[in-house]
C-alpha cells in the first residue's frame, strides 16, 4: 500500500502533514510511541527542508511517499531544494550546545536516532531522502 502527500514549503503545512501522518499510520502494525516517533523524525526533516533548503517559499513544493514493503514502512521525502544530505551530517558537541544554550541543530539527531535507516541521493535537481522504519516482531 502506499500513500502521497504534496506540501507547498511553508510550515503551516506541517500541521497538515501531521495530520497526513497520523492517517497513514494508523493501519499499521506500529506502537502508539513507535508511531509519534515516527511522525517527529518525518516532520523534522521536512521542517528542515522547508525552512533551510526552500527558505519557506509557498511555490515550492515537498512530496511525501510512504511504502509498506514487507517488514518495514519506507518515508519517501522528495524535493527541489538546495540538497542536504543527512548522512553528511555531523552531530554537534552536546556539551558545547549547552554551554552556548544554541537552540537548534538537534532534531536530526532524533532522526537518526528513531529510524532503522536513512538513504539520500541527490540526481538531476531531485533530491530524495528515505527514512525507513523495520516493524518489531
Amino acid at each position: 500500500m502506499k500513500y502521497d502527500l504534496n506540501i507547498s514549503c511553508q510550515t503551516s503545512a506541517l500541521s497538515e502533514l501531521r495530520a497526513f501522518l497520523q492517517g497513514a499510520l494508523a493501519g499499521f502494525s506500529l506502537s502508539d510511541m513507535e508511531k509519534h516517533q515516527v511522525t517527529l523524525a518525518v516532520e523534522e526533516v521536512c521542517a528542515n527542508l522547508i525552512i533551510h533548503s526552500h527558505g519557506c517559499n509557498p511555490q515550492d513544493h515537498i512530496q511525501l511517499r510512504i511504502k509498506e514493503t514487507g517488514q518495514k514502512l519506507i518515508f519517501e521525502i522528495t524535493d527541489q531544494g538546495m540538497a542536504f544530505n543527512i548522512l553528511e551530517y555531523e552531530v554537534p558537541d552536546l556539551k558545547k550546545v549547552m554551554v552556548e544554550k544554541r537552540k537548534g541543530g538537534l532534531g536530526i539527531i532524533l532522526v537518526k536516532k528513531i529510524m532503522d535507516e536513512i538513504e539520500f541521493e541527490s540526481k538531476n535537481g531531485i533530491n530524495t531522502c528515505r527514512l525507513i522504519k523495520k516493524f518489531r516482531s
